[in-house]
């Protein structure tokens, strides 16, 4: 079936913002009304799928469960945990990786003292991990890094699988940590209500905002592809079937006349027998 072209847009910029890992992208000349329906699509998966690393569980020694108290540091388990939440990573590695930190005397401890570990690249090397406060305080701290995407409470993992003393945490996983969007409206010949669409996005580091965008848009083309596909399928079916039918009704009608052609020539046999 036939049917009117939507014009595609024909120009797209990305222009870096003055806070860290943020751009807009500008998207024009949309057909009225698609700067929406791209918006809102955009947002929803740059939110939601793109695939990134947390912290998903953790392990202090001398500590039984979350609500323990740590001789010589400051913050109890509660508190180390709701700042672990909150540490953003990107792994080269597709399996989990444990980062150790190990700490003796009084002083603060930030993300940057993990031991090194190649697999792993810290993005907020300055956020604070714990407090010590004792000149004999001992710190010992494991946390397992791991991929994935959106958001995975503890609920959602099987505890089975922990090793003795490690504390299951909710992570974080989405790189994308805001979007908005706005649409404007731009002309297009004697055309004035075609859409002007400007994406902002702010991500951890792990990816650039650009990336999240085309990484997004992967993903709804694949969605989409899949009706698509479907579409073509009926489509194929459909020509496959109205091209079996004449065959079909060609192959009967061959069998017909040859049924007739023996008929008459028994019985002409037959008259000149008798």
């Amino acid at each position: 079936m036939s049917m009117q072209h939507v014009p595609l847009p024909e120009k797209i910029v990305f222009t870096a913002e003055k806070e860290a890992h943020t751009a807009t992208m500008e998207l024009s000349s949309c057909f009225p009304g698609y700067g929406t329906t791209l918006g809102n699509a955009l947002r929803r998966v740059l939110l939601s799928t793109l695939e990134g690393s947390a912290v998903t569980s953790f392990k202090i020694k001398g500590v039984a469960h979350e609500f323990s108290t740590i001789p010589g540091v400051k913050e109890d388990a509660v508190e180390i945990m709701l700042n672990l939440k909150k540490l953003r990573f990107k792994m080269h590695a597709n399996e989990p990786v444990t980062l150790t930190m190990k700490a003796k005397g009084e002083k603060s401890l930030t993300c940057k003292d993990f031991a090194k570990d190649s697999q792993v690249e810290v993005l907020n090397p300055d956020f604070p991990v714990a407090t010590l406060t004792s000149a004999t305080a001992v710190f010992e701290l494991d946390v397992v890094v791991e991929k994935g995407q959106g958001y995975v409470p503890t609920e959602a993992r099987d505890r089975q699988k922990l090793d003795i003393g490690m504390i299951s945490i909710d992570s974080m996983f989405n790189p994308v940590q805001k979007v908005s969007f706005k649409v404007e409206n731009v002309r297009v010949g004697q055309m004035t209500n075609f859409d002007k669409l400007l994406l902002t996005v702010t991500t951890d580091g792990s990816l650039t905002p650009e990336e999240a965008v085309r990484e997004s848009a992967k993903v709804l083309r694949d969605h989409v592809q899949v009706v698509i596909g479907k579409e073509a399928d009926a489509e194929t079916q459909v020509a496959k079937e109205t091209l079996t039918e004449p065959e079909e009704e060609q192959v009967e009608t061959k069998h017909t006349s040859k049924k007739e052609k023996k008929v008459k020539s028994t019985t002409r046999k037959k008259d000149k027998t008798a």
